[in-house]
């Protein structure tokens, strides 16, 4: 099933730098980008508990408006190759540094079972298509991010998040996305158990498309 959904979410006005709204829509409707969801500083943050690690690369400065529009414009085509993928919901979210930024939900349907790590024949196909996505911009910064259901201790369950959001990552490492655009792996405890959805539906792993201080030097230059 393709889905695709846009955030309205506000974690923190504070976090958006002015004047960087990049409100590209793609031809065709396929994909538009909404106001989005603040990323804030932190991947936590997302599911309301602040806590993971940064998501933005720390340039200092606020990006000028033609910049946004470039990244905008690359991150709208992302989102829209994404949709595409079997098993993959896109959103169009917004990083530390007010740009626009793709979020790329893979849920236990094609991903894990119940406690386990264990990546699907389903889940490495889809998984491979989104690797040719990440491969084309290896400006392209990378965070993947595992979830859980409730069932047993939570230690239990950070355990088993983890290990999905390593076998996540280190699936795309595989199929040639380059290490060095992995900014954070990590998985994340039931204290961000998304109530408004299933156990199963909580067995999922983010991925979190955004620009890297090295694409954003480029649109500054126009590129």
């Amino acid at each position: 099933m393709k889905k695709m959904k846009f955030s309205a979410l506000l974690l923190s006005i504070a976090l958006i730098l002015g004047g960087c709204n990049a409100n590209n829509t793609v031809k065709g409707g396929a994909i538009g980008a909404g106001s989005g969801a603040a990323l804030g500083a932190i991947i936590g943050g997302i599911a309301g508990k602040g806590k993971g690690a940064a998501i933005g690369a720390a340039i200092g400065t606020a990006v000028g408006g033609g910049a946004g529009a470039i990244i905008g414009n690359k991150m709208d085509k992302k989102a829209k190759q994404a949709a595409e993928i079997e098993g993959a919901e896109v959103e169009q979210v917004t990083d530390t540094n007010g740009l626009q930024a793709v979020k790329v939900t893979f849920n236990s349907g094609i991903l894990f079972g119940f406690n386990s790590s264990t990546l699907s024949a389903s889940a490495k196909s889809s998984l491979s298509e989104f690797s040719k996505i990440l491969r084309e911009d290896p400006t392209i910064d990378i965070a993947v991010v595992g979830h859980t259901d409730k069932v047993g201790s939570y230690e239990a369950n950070q355990t088993v998040s983890t290990r999905r959001a390593n076998a996540v990552a280190d699936y795309l490492k595989q199929n040639g996305v380059a290490y060095n655009q992995f900014q954070a792996v990590q998985g994340v405890g039931y204290d961000q158990y998304d109530e408004s959805a299933s156990a199963e539906q909580n067995r999922r792993v983010d991925v979190y498309m955004y620009a890297s201080e090295q694409m954003i030097k480029n649109a500054e230059a126009g590129k």
